[in-house]
């Protein structure tokens, strides 16, 4: 293998370096830019986490305020973020505007005031009879442009409130819909009352909207179980690192730091 074939690349936006797994070894060379001036990161957000619990993990264990992210996560999202550092966070709206895949599990026959599993489960049909041909059928009308309505549940604002603070209050309103567009709507596994999907979609699409939407089209109904962001254009969830790895070289950059 050749010198050439060995040298890490390391991905920029706008000049400023994107650090990924593939990236790692010019990690010390990072952390001076996200320092000295800005720069990206690919973080696989876990679990129960909120968007915000991850700028303000990354803000302790960097040093650094002026974090952002490309786009929110729900708390029972796992995938793909990506945060940007100093200037970088000006930059944050390119990512937003690119496409985003997801893979997701759907439970049907069963709807939630959410529209996913934060909230109690309201059984509509207690036993799915839906076959996977009405689904298949149904699944072609949610590809390419469709008008969604965001969930109730959601960060949207309507009359300078967000929509999740009017629901939590008792205020019911219905948002307009939005055009988004579904380039992929693939289902991957079904095994009643589950399906799990592959989507990819534009920027503003709200998978739990089109589980409930899906839901509706099949007259059982449908709710979010499961949903994972693998993927933000040519960025994807393989290259993020997980919040402890990304402290674990912090640490290990101040330990070698100051041996030397």
């Amino acid at each position: 293998m050749t010198v050439e074939a060995l040298a890490v690349v390391m991905r920029r936006h706008e000049g400023m370096p994107i650090l990924e797994r593939s990236s790692l070894r010019k990690f010390s060379e990072w952390l001076q830019y996200a320092h000295q001036q800005g720069a990206f990161v690919l973080i696989d957000k876990p679990l129960q986490w909120t968007s915000f619990a991850v700028v303000a993990f990354l803000r302790r264990h960097l040093h650094l305020r002026r974090i952002g992210h490309a786009g929110t996560l729900d708390p029972l999202a796992t995938g793909l973020l990506i945060l940007g550092i100093g200037q970088a966070t000006k930059f944050l709206s390119h990512f937003q505007q690119l496409p985003k895949t997801y893979e997701t599990t759907f439970k049907l026959g069963a709807t939630t005031e959410t529209d996913d599993a934060e909230a109690p489960e309201q059984l509509r049909c207690p036993e799915c009879t839906v076959s996977e041909l009405e689904l298949h059928s149904v699944l072609q009308r949610f590809r390419g442009e469709i008008e969604q309505i965001p969930p109730r549940y959601s960060a949207i604002k309507y009359g300078g409130r967000r929509l999740h603070e009017l629901s939590r209050s008792g205020i019911v309103v219905t948002p307009k819909p939005r055009r988004v567009f579904i380039a992929e709507l693939e289902l991957l596994e079904f095994t009643p009352p589950y399906a799990r999907f592959r989507v990819i979609c534009s920027a503003g699409t709200y998978i739990r909207a089109l589980a409930r939407d899906i839901g509706d089209a099949l007259g059982c109904g449908a709710y979010v179980v499961q949903l994972r962001r693998v993927a933000i254009g040519p960025y994807t969830v393989e290259e993020a690192l997980r919040p402890e790895e990304l402290s674990q070289y912090v640490q290990l950059h101040a330990s070698v730091q100051t041996t030397c």
